[in-house]
């Protein structure tokens, strides 16, 4: 008995579904690791670092952002993907992850101030995905549990 999923067992690998799906997978997947990773990464090693900026909670706030934001993108691909009327909705979280959590990042390190404003445009591109996904309505896996 392998642990490993089959095109059976696991959603995202079948072979009818479209690759972009399988590539919003692994970024979503990506995402994640990496929110774990700079969790920790703030949390021990830039932890001295960000106390004496006074910039904890911006480091924590990025990685808050970016790990639910990786969590949406993968309910997504395996609940919605499919529908070419919501290819936009992966993409906005994506951007929002890179504008919003990475431009906190930076600022936590220290960065230039000019990136300030680069983070409300990340957090107008979650509310972007979110408000087409709200508006899209059910998913088409909703849709068949209903009949």
């Amino acid at each position: 008995m392998s642990l490993m999923p089959t095109e059976d067992t696991n959603p995202v690998a079948s072979a009818n579904r479209p690759a972009y799906d399988r590539r919003y997978f692994s970024l979503a997947v990506i995402f994640a690791l990496l929110a774990v990773v700079l969790g920790a990464f703030g949390a021990h090693a830039l932890h001295d670092h960000l106390v004496a900026r006074g910039s904890v909670a911006t480091w924590e706030t990025a990685v808050d952002y970016q790990f639910w934001h990786a969590i949406a993108l993968l309910l997504w691909v395996l609940f919605n993907a499919g529908n070419k009327g919501r290819r936009i909705i992966p993409l906005t979280f994506a951007i929002g992850i890179l504008l919003f959590s990475g431009s906190l990042y930076i600022l936590a390190l220290g960065g230039p101030r000019w990136m300030g404003p680069i983070t409300p445009l990340g957090g107008l591109s979650f509310m972007l995905g979110w408000a087409i996904w709200l508006f899209s309505g059910p998913s088409p896996l909703q849709n068949t549990h209903e009949k």
